[in-house]
């Protein structure tokens, strides 16, 4: 085998390759391939999210099939989980965990139930010592439907399936291996959800290693605007937020009548940097660990990330996917004589900025002088170019200003990185009140599952008596349309019951039982953060489980 590489280049991309939904599919996905195999550096590991036809995934791998000649794609659920893997050293193993508590088939106009949303593991061995070996989850967790509001009936879901994969990471750093999370998380930076994964897995978001100061939502979101920031440009939203969703940059994000430029044969249309963003925000993720430092007398430290993949079509003109890719660099960093971190590579903040500069270059030319505002998408004057801006004042009349992006402020190093990864335990965990907060979320929906299980039981019943009824009716009723109409309305009734039935015996009673789980666990960390004996777990968790014999 060949030497162990002191670099690792890393690409999660959600594909937005749903089947008969996603626009120009087959087109874009060939060209996310082409674009892989010219990528810059070479990715080394990538995870795809939303790549749920295996024709799809073929192209791909014809096209990178001499940089990354390894891979696998996942099944999951009636239709898939649109997940895969692909990688430039042999998989050893592969799995696909499904997420115990995901969607409503009662939702049936979303896709998540049907989907079989999951985590994605492979092993990958990238040496040939025994602990040179890097677990890589690809996961795409439940989309964010109700926006993350205090009434969202799908915070539980996300909570419990961020729950749920940190258990793997953690299992997986345990064997001292290297361990990756990639994915789009359908979360925001420090949400409830994010920090259960910091906090019950020694891993690190990686992009908050390298731009602390990032933000942590859009702009109109409460959390973001409790920092009192101003509204970022376009640009900025980029190079120092991540933000590889929702931007203006985006032309899946574009207003009809802007669309309607992009095509074959007609001019490039570019966007301004200082395009003011209000909705762009990251919700794409590359969680990493730092290995097994004693074993392998030294770690893995973050020496740049960016965001990427934001060229447009060749020919069409479109944006490859609704979101953009989200790549990193880890580099070896190997502690010296004296035991302590040895800093002998370029700093984190050289590669970073260089980075996320030409992520942002690809996707922009120079603004021009004549302009087009996104809510009227005129041609203008310019034969060969046309740029859509978006400057708009804040409420003292004055125009925003890209503030400085900390890729040109001092990073870590990657000594500071190295100490801080070993005290991640002691760093990131939960308190008692944030513990709280998720049981009250899993009590508040378990309530609404039961009252669901409840109804459409009764539904179920009521359906009897329905049937029951238009049959007695059929016998009496003369020969003609009447009889039609009551034999019509009981098959329906009957048909409707039945499914609400099924779904109150099997779907929300399996959910309740995964739910007692969920709250156990949750429960039982909380003990365990609060240094909480076993007596005292044991009667605090016995009373947990008496009252969920209620449910």
């Amino acid at each position: 085998m060949e030497e162990p590489p002191t670099e690792i280049n890393i690409v999660t991309l959600n594909c937005w390759g749903l089947k008969f939904i996603s626009k120009l599919r087959n087109e874009r996905l060939v060209e996310i391939g082409r674009q892989l195999a010219q990528a810059d550096p070479v990715p080394h590991i990538v995870a795809l999210q939303e790549c749920f036809c295996q024709e799809d995934y073929r192209s791909i791998r014809r096209e990178t099939r001499f940089i990354l000649p390894y891979g696998k794609f996942y099944y999951s659920g009636p239709f898939g989980g649109g997940l895969a893997i692909l990688s430039k050293w042999p998989i050893d193993e592969s799995s696909i965990s499904p997420y115990p508590l995901n969607g409503r088939p009662t939702a049936f106009w979303r896709g998540d139930w049907y989907v079989g949303k999951g985590v994605a593991s492979a092993k990958i061995r990238y040496g040939p010592g025994r602990k040179q070996v890097v677990e890589v989850f690809c996961t795409h967790t439940h989309s964010p439907y109700e926006g993350g509001q205090p009434n969202d009936s799908y915070l539980c879901h996300r909570m419990a399936q961020a729950w749920h994969i940190s258990k793997l990471l953690r299992g997986a750093a345990e064997r001292g291996h290297l361990v990756l999370a990639l994915g789009d998380f359908n979360m925001l930076p420090m949400s409830p959800e994010h920090r259960l994964i910091t906090a019950h897995a020694p891993v690190r978001d990686i992009w908050r290693v390298l731009h602390p100061d990032s933000s942590v939502g859009p702009a109109d979101h409460p959390a973001e605007q409790a920092r009192r920031r101003p509204v970022p440009t376009a640009e900025f939203n980029i190079v120092e937020n991540g933000a590889a969703s929702d931007g203006p940059y985006c032309t899946w994000r574009w207003t009809k009548s802007q669309q309607k430029l992009l095509g074959p044969g007609k001019p490039a249309v570019t966007v301004s940097p200082d395009t003011i963003d209000r909705h762009g925000k990251r919700l794409d993720y590359i969680f990493a660990s730092s290995g097994d430092v004693t074993a392998l007398n030294g770690g893995w430290v973050v020496k740049s990330t960016k965001v990427g993949m934001m060229m447009r079509h060749p020919e069409l003109g479109c944006s490859l996917s609704d979101h953009f890719s989200l790549e990193a660099t880890l580099a070896f960093h190997s502690f010296s004589a004296s035991g302590s971190p040895q800093d002998s590579r370029n700093p984190p903040g050289a590669g970073a900025g260089a980075g996320a500069g030409a992520g942002a270059g690809a996707a922009t030319t120079t603004a021009t002088a004549n302009t087009l505002k996104p809510d009227t998408a005129t041609a203008v004057s310019s034969p060969t170019t046309i740029t859509i801006s978006d400057k708009q004042p804040i409420q003292n009349g004055t125009y925003l200003q890209s503030p400085t992006p900390s890729s040109v402020r001092d990073s870590k190093s990657f000594d500071s990185q190295l100490l801080s990864f070993l005290d991640l335990e002691r760093e990131q965990r939960l308190g008692p009140g944030a513990y709280d907060d998720i049981l009250a979320t899993v009590h508040k929906y378990v309530a609404r599952e039961e009252s669901q299980k409840k109804w459409r039981g009764y539904h179920f019943f009521a359906s009897l008596g329905v049937t029951v009824a238009c049959l007695i009716g059929v016998w009496w009723s003369p020969r003609n349309y009447v009889a039609f109409i009551l034999m019509l309305v009981s098959s329906l009734s009957l048909v409707a019951g039945t499914v609400d039935g099924l779904m109150s015996l099997l779907f929300f009673k399996a959910e309740l039982g995964q739910l007692k789980e969920f709250e156990w666990e949750i429960m039982n960390a909380k003990l365990n953060a609060a240094g909480g004996e076993v007596s005292d777990r044991g009667s605090e968790v016995g009373t947990a489980e008496r009252g969920g014999g209620d449910w």
